[in-house]
């Protein structure tokens, strides 16, 4: 039972959401699948003349509130599931935090890091020119993800361009500021994270000050995450990275943390702390555990070890649904995937409504615009939680399940 696939455990989300709304069993099933799910094969010149062959996949979940959104995967483990499952999360988070997108997601069966940069760029542009039908401004607007940057997102945003004749930054998201990125996306989600952790501490009625957080992952949105709590005087007692972490029950330096990791590339020997492994990480003590890495990292084995009052999942589908129940059996408060780490498509959003106008706004109006969308967004996930008595992934999923199949029903169906 505990094997579950990602795409399985979205699916048993929407059921319970489902269930709980009382909805329409045509919507329900229409929303079970994605409107369409595209596997393409990538050949790749390799530096030394040889060719290989990438899999790659893009999904669009739902587009009943606008085009679809989400980010892409360089991962060796991307499967279609995982990505169909990544897609139709991200239909919920969008509608969370109502923006007007549907949900999308994309993955090539690569490890990067392996790659020649020279390599990296000829395989993601011929990945781009395979999924062109699907992708533009106003059908499907890629994003980074796990093993994908902004680089990454230029190159695709040329091809693109290439092909059209003209300069198109709207197609994608998450690119460099010099060719249409928006300030402040960078760190978005671990901002977003940020936003949605104190919001949940002041809530709760526990300081800022006082509260010991772990975060379990040091890439873009662990070490942001890492950073921006410890400027607003949270105490960090842990970090991970994919090979292993560190302790400090006094806490440690987020500016030591980054030069040592920049010149090592690892957390395990971090002179401020104690070598820990991923899986001691998780059952430190803490008031706020943050897995910020990737999904199933908290089961049905270690959940009954967990000694964090709050979980914030600032990683996609972190959580098992055995551990769910354990947790709300524990009185563990968990904020869900499609809430917590919604800053990024929020300001993905804010990067495409500014490619659209070709007119950029400040980091301080990003960040204050942000703030407010994610403040609004967990006070309406929080009132459904408290309204239905439910956890609040399960009102979160109720949230924007709602709101995706009141657009349908408005728009009806066709033919």
């Amino acid at each position: 039972m505990e094997a579950q696939s990602p795409w399985e455990i979205a699916l048993r989300q929407l059921d319970d959401a489902a269930e709980a709304l009382g909805l329409d069993p045509g919507v329900h099933e229409i929303l079970r699948h994605p409107r369409r799910a595209l596997a393409v094969s990538v050949p790749t010149r390799m530096d030394d003349g040889s060719i290989r062959v990438f899999e790659g996949y893009r999904v669009h979940h739902n587009t009943s509130r606008g085009p679809s959104k989400g980010g892409l995967r360089y991962h060796p483990a991307v499967t279609m599931d995982e990505v169909k499952a990544l897609a139709m999360w991200m239909t919920w988070k969008c509608a969370v935090v109502s923006i007007p997108f549907g949900g999308a997601k994309g993955g090539v069966i690569v490890d990067p890091s392996m790659l020649s940069m020279g390599e990296l760029e000829r395989m993601t542009r011929r990945y781009a020119y395979e999924i062109l039908p699907l992708i533009g401004p106003e059908r499907d607007i890629p994003a980074p993800d796990l093993g994908t940057n902004q680089q990454v997102m230029a190159w695709i945003m040329d091809t693109y361009s290439t092909r059209e004749g003209f300069s198109v930054p709207g197609v994608v998201t998450g690119k460099p500021q010099s060719i249409g990125g928006s300030a402040g996306r960078q760190l978005a989600t671990a901002r977003g994270v940020v936003d949605i952790t104190l919001a949940t501490l002041k809530h709760l009625g526990m300081a800022v000050e006082d509260a010991r957080v772990v975060v379990q992952g040091f890439g873009n949105v662990g070490g942001g995450t890492v950073r921006l709590l410890h400027e607003q005087g949270c105490i960090i007692v842990a970090v991970s990275d994919a090979s292993g972490g560190t302790h400090n029950p006094a806490g440690l330096s987020p500016q030591g943390l980054e030069a040592h990791y920049s010149q090592t590339h690892s957390l395990t020997d971090y002179e401020g702390g104690e070598a820990v492994t991923n899986q001691e990480l998780l059952e430190l003590e803490c008031e706020v555990l943050i897995p910020a890495a990737i999904e199933g990292q908290l089961t049905m084995e270690n959940a009954g070890r967990v000694k964090a009052s709050v979980i914030v999942e600032a990683a996609n589908g972190p959580t098992t649904p055995e551990a769910d129940e354990i947790f709300e059996d524990r009185g563990i408060r968990v904020v869900p995937d499609i809430l917590a780490n919604a800053g990024g498509v929020t300001v993905s959003y804010f990067e495409w409504v500014q490619d659209l106008q070709a007119y950029s706004w400040s980091e301080d109006e990003v960040n204050d615009r942000l703030r407010q969308i994610m403040e609004q967004s967990y006070a309406d996930v929080l009132a459904l939680s408290e309204e239905q008595k439910v956890p609040m992934r399960t009102a979160a999923t109720m949230l924007g399940v709602r709101r995706v199949a009141e657009a349908h029903r408005t728009r009806g169906l066709y033919p």
